[in-house]
């Protein structure tokens, strides 16, 4: 499974953004979808995951800010993200875990201005 996220940018504080993580194919069985980020000099964390039957996790940090969600038709994993703010200005990744398998897209930067 390839994954290819895309929607970052450079946003000021307050505004809204959202992020794609497009599956190159659909995955059988039980998976954790999720979003991490890593800001520089930090350790990458866990922003927000979905399993397959639909549970969402997020962070004390953007809970309440950001929602995960998925197009099953389109094999696509959105991070809507409102509200910014500067402490969210990290490399976003997303991530596909389906029993031994673990899968990682490349980063899209978010940046956002105080």
């Amino acid at each position: 499974v390839q994954l290819q996220a895309s929607g970052g940018g450079l946003v000021p504080a307050g505004e809204s953004l959202r992020l794609s993580c497009a599956q190159s194919r659909s995955i059988d069985g039980f998976y954790v979808m999720g979003w991490y980020r890593q800001a520089p000099g930090k350790e990458r964390e866990s922003v927000a995951t979905l399993t397959s039957f639909g549970k969402a996790n997020y962070a004390g940090s953007v809970k309440g800010r950001f929602t995960i969600s998925r197009d099953n038709a389109k094999n696509i994993v959105y991070l809507q993200m409102s509200a910014l703010k500067p402490e969210d200005t990290a490399v976003y990744y997303c991530r596909c875990q389906s029993g031994s398998l673990d899968y990682w897209g490349q980063g899209t930067q978010v940046t956002v201005s105080s």
